[in-house]
């Protein structure tokens, strides 16, 4: 088989897992896009939105690594299939939920879908990629960033006009991710071969220093730290920036969705940009850009009038997006042949420190009010400056 013919197969893949990442994330961004909805209809407070995130982004860490330990022991590759099933259960009961106890029950089965999901999808694409990981992560990301940028969307076109209820149209979408994903699952031995084969001629190549044990610790804690502080600036926007618009601004539930929507979007632009220039650059750089590069824009933005809140905004994420891929490949790399622990361990900090961080800005938001809490949340991409102390090795 030649390069081109191969190489063509793998993008065919990588695109329709990219789709599949696409349909999860989108479903479960359902769920803060429907969170100005819950809240007229539930009277909810900021405490309670903020624990409907932190349900959903425990549930959705706490299986991750160990899914990811035990696919790196044992192949899965329908493993994702098993975590879409969740996900549909989750919102069919979401649909259906009268209190704000089900709601919670509901959240957390779409979090244990999406953790079931990510950490094989996670090393198919590493499969898939062959020698442009940056690319390959990129098109994956993309996916997820779209889906998730198209739940506002949804949410306002769909879900405000007809209900919480029509959340169980979305059975549709899970149930055709179930479909693609048994035929991803049935390419992964072909490719994974590959792909493996591929590695072993490189092997020779690879720094042994880069990868000793205190540099492993000392670049995963960095590594943490960075998405931590990351998450909890994104989750300000995630979680609460429908609010802020209604409340600073006076926009009504529709039109902040669409902002919303246009905020997220960008990240989708923003990701396989990222993806591209880590291969051309490398990670260590995209890392440094992504985590520092938003501050000056995160700083204007609290005096920003209502046009260029929307520009900055779009600046902040369009920068910010690449942050998580960059951080992911380069962990992979620390760790290389434990791809489905580190894509594991890596989706589930990020759902579990962005629900740790909702948590925290939802109890803010409610004793400080909104404003506070948006201006205070401006400074936190100093906290990237930790990026000089991350250990430089050896990237794939």
């Amino acid at each position: 088989m030649s390069n081109s013919i191969r190489s063509k197969t793998y993008l065919f893949v990588l695109v329709i897992l990219s789709s599949t990442h696409l349909m999860n994330d989108l479903m479960q961004s359902l769920i803060p896009a429907s969170y100005p909805i819950l809240k007229i209809k539930y009277a909810l407070d900021f405490v309670q939105i903020g624990l409907i995130t932190l349900t959903f982004q425990i549930a959705g860490a706490l299986l991750q690594p160990l899914i990811g330990m035990i696919t790196d022991r044992h192949a899965a590759p329908y493993s994702p299939v098993i975590g879409m099933m969740f996900t549909l259960s989750g919102l069919l009961s979401l649909s259906l939920a009268q209190n704000y106890e089900m709601i919670l029950i509901s959240v957390a089965l779409i979090g244990i879908g999406s953790s079931i999901f990510h950490p094989e999808a996670t090393r198919m694409a590493r499969y898939a990629a062959g020698r442009r990981q940056g690319f390959a992560q990129g098109i994956f990301q993309v996916g997820g960033q779209t889906g998730g940028a198209l739940g506002p969307v949804f949410a306002a076109v769909i879900i405000v006009p007809w209900g919480v209820s029509s959340l169980a149209w979305f059975a549709i979408m899970a149930l055709l991710a179930m479909l693609l994903l048994i035929w991803i699952g049935s390419k992964q031995s072909q490719i994974s071969a590959e792909f493996l084969r591929m590695q072993e001629h490189r092997k020779s190549g690879v720094d042994s220093q880069s990868h000793a044990p205190f540099n492993i610790g000392i670049g995963l804690f960095i590594l943490t730290f960075l998405m931590f502080s990351k998450n909890l600036y994104s989750e300000s926007f995630r979680s609460f920036y429908t609010f802020y618009l209604i409340e600073h601004f006076g926009m009504s539930i529709a039109s902040s969705q669409l902002m919303l929507f246009v905020f997220l979007f960008s990240a989708a632009v923003g990701v396989l940009i990222g993806g591209i220039l880590g291969d051309l650059i490398g990670r260590y750089w995209i890392i440094w850009i992504s985590v520092v590069g938003p501050l000056p824009f995160t700083l204007i933005l609290p005096y920003a009038d209502l046009l260029w809140t929307g520009v900055l905004t779009i600046l902040i994420n369009l920068i910010m997006a690449s942050a998580f891929a960059a951080i992911l490949i380069y962990a992979i790399d620390l760790l290389p042949h434990r791809i489905g622990l580190i894509g594991g361990l890596f989706y589930g900090l990020n759902f579990g420190l962005g629900g740790i961080s909702a948590g925290i800005l939802g109890m803010l938001i409610e004793g400080y009010g909104i404003e506070v809490v948006y201006f205070a949340c401006s400074f936190i991409p100093i906290a990237g400056l930790m990026t000089w102390y991350l250990p430089r090795i050896k990237e794939t």
